[in-house]
């Protein structure tokens, strides 16, 4: 979107009395997608809430300096929950488990089988209930979560999307999820967008422009490929026969319009907190911080969201998740 000007940098307006709640698959994604818009909403007064639908025991240990790699290999579950509480602590959130067991990525051609019993194979409305009766006891004004592909095509984070449109759609209607708590009809449904390709373009030309590499230049190749591949496919529902591109991405992310821009040029040290806390996830020399605080604030100082629906007015462009609901 635009360059950033002074009011990327303004603080949010007063937002007590408004709740925002948002969906997770796993400790840690929370601290990756949005954590500095949490914590600024968090510090003009509005009550946040994360909810996190596993445990993230299927979790591989990223951090090649993580210190107590026994202790991590014993018992990942427990470990994981006390990085999921310092990371909540260091945003100043609240946070909820669904308690669904993690299903794990699954590698390898034919990909093996997911777990039984885990969060990706559960029945849609096994899996969305706790949601329904959490959204009804917080009373969110505002839902976040992934689009359809998850944001990445985890299994997890594909069916935290759908849990989360179930939330959304059922929570409002009194005969849905009879025993789940009184009905409520959230204001506004996003999904996140950390992975902007205008973001990541804007850094790797920031990158570029300084005479630096670019951490993000396999990231713009992939973007371009897929970019590629959906000229393709939209020639070919218009009835043209077109063949396919020299590179084919292994997947083609679905493309949402960035309507809502958080600023958030104040709270990147916490968000780095967050990031950090999740020790075993997180290498403090990895993709998490190729891009320097300081590059961020003059380059790309927001997160970026696509709203979805909303059952208030709400014109776009907004930089205001509340817009129209205060």
């Amino acid at each position: 979107m635009s360059a950033p000007s002074p009011a990327a940098s303004a603080p949010l307006p007063d937002s007590t009395g408004l709740r925002l709640m948002a969906v997770h698959a796993h400790p840690d994604d929370e601290a990756s997608k949005g954590a500095a818009m949490m914590a600024a909403y968090a510090a003009a007064g509005a009550e946040v809430l994360v909810v996190t639908c596993t445990g993230g025991e299927a979790g591989s240990l990223l951090n090649p300096s993580f210190a107590d790699l026994v202790r991590a290999e014993r018992d990942i579950t427990a470990v994981r929950r006390e990085e999921m509480a310092r990371a909540a602590e260091a945003l100043g959130v609240q946070q909820v488990w669904l308690g669904f067991l993690d299903s794990g990525l699954p590698e390898g051609d034919p990909l093996p089988a997911l777990p039984d019993h885990c969060f990706a194979q559960l029945p849609l409305e096994t899996a969305a209930a706790p949601l329904v009766a959490l959204v009804r006891r917080f009373r969110p004004h505002v839902l976040i979560s992934y689009d359809e592909a998850g944001g990445y095509p985890h299994p997890d984070h594909i069916q935290a999307h759908h849990v989360t449109l179930e939330a959304w759609r059922a929570a409002g209607d009194a005969e849905a999820y009879p025993g789940t708590g009184e009905p409520w009809e959230i204001g506004k449904l996003y999904y996140d967008r950390a992975f902007n390709p205008e973001k990541f373009r804007a850094l790797h030309e920031g990158f570029v422009a300084s005479g630096q590499e670019s951490p993000f230049a396999t990231r713009m190749a992939w973007y371009e490929q897929a970019e590629a591949m959906r000229e393709v496919l939209r020639r070919r529902e218009a009835g043209e026969d077109v063949p396919d591109p020299k590179d084919v991405p292994a997947w083609i992310p679905p493309h949402h319009e960035v309507t809502t821009q958080i600023p958030v040029a104040d709270f990147l040290d916490e968000r780095d907190a967050a990031l950090r806390a999740h020790a075993t996830q997180v290498d403090p020399d990895g993709p998490f911080f190729a891009a320097p605080n300081e590059m961020l604030r003059s380059t790309w100082p927001w997160e970026d969201y696509a709203l979805i629906e909303s059952r208030v007015p709400a014109p776009t462009p907004e930089d205001d998740l509340f817009n129209g609901l205060r």
